[in-house]
């Protein structure tokens, strides 16, 4: 007879420990809740302040001047049907989500992937660790954030945070490294310091590549607060959450179609922005 194994006490182990983060950082973690809601609610209340058709043409015009005349005719087009649908204020609550945690994923990726890219140490540490926020499952991502921020908005940006960083590191450190070993020794042979080999020559030629990275970043953001609509995030996701909940399939799809739409979009101009900086990085 094959004696029982006890089994390890992972999922205890990882009550305790977040019991034990909530009690003693509730503080912080209420002081940062209080912060990015009033961000978002001051974002959200501005734009919707502003008449849809008038916000529409200023991103069309913006889309157009980035992107060329193409993306800013179909945005403007995207939008336009965004409004028709009595869709605009959850795609503007969308957008805002996906604007502010797509800024703070970047601020936090950048310097972890430039460090990563200069330091071997750095890189073995956090390599490893980027295989594993890419590897779990996005919904596991909404559990840690409810006992911290509670249901709502502010988990959910958290969460999609934690849930986009990763490629923005990746892509940075990899920039970085593929900037050709020539231009590393002409800067060093002209007696630069570190600081501005790195801000002068590393990071103005890993730029296309680092767009490739915040790209990545605000797909994987948008994908995410659709998921996290599961606990009151609100939005586009929050129509197809409710459209699934009351068996309402032309709701769902009409819901999932602008979140098609407004991925387009934002896909549209920041690859053009990548391809822009390419260039203007060759000459």
């Amino acid at each position: 007879m094959i004696p029982s194994i006890p089994k390890f006490p992972l999922a205890h182990g990882i009550d305790v420990a977040l019991d034990w983060l909530t009690q003693h950082f509730s503080w912080l973690t209420q002081a940062l809740s209080h912060a990015i809601s009033a961000v978002i609610d001051a974002i959200v209340s501005g734009l919707l302040f502003v008449p849809p058709w008038l916000l529409i043409l200023i991103v069309a015009a913006v889309g157009w001047r980035v992107a060329g005349r193409r993306v800013g005719i179909l945005t403007l087009a995207g939008l336009l049907f965004l409004w028709n649908l009595r869709l605009w204020q959850p795609t503007v609550e969308t957008f805002t989500l996906v604007l502010i945690s797509t800024l703070i994923a970047v601020a936090i990726g950048l310097p972890l992937g430039i460090a990563a890219a200069l330091s071997k140490r750095t890189s073995r540490i956090v390599m490893p660790v980027l295989d594993f926020m890419q590897t779990m499952p996005a919904f596991v991502y909404l559990i840690p954030a409810i006992p911290f921020f509670g249901l709502g908005a502010v988990s959910a940006s958290v969460a999609t945070v934690i849930f986009s960083t990763p490629p923005t590191i990746r892509l940075t450190a990899l920039g970085i490294r593929q900037v050709p070993a020539d231009l590393i020794e002409a800067a060093d042979a002209f007696g630069s310091t570190r600081k501005q080999k790195l801000f002068k020559v590393q990071l103005p030629m890993a730029v296309p590549t680092i767009m490739a990275g915040v790209n990545q970043t605000i797909m994987l953001a948008l994908s995410m607060v659709v998921i996290a609509a599961m606990i009151g995030a609100g939005g586009l996701g929050g129509e197809v959450w409710q459209a699934i909940q009351r068996l309402e399939p032309g709701k769902g799809f009409e819901s999932g179609i602008a979140i098609v739409i407004l991925a387009m979009i934002l896909d549209r101009i920041t690859q053009r922005v990548g391809r822009s900086s390419k260039v203007a990085s060759a000459h």
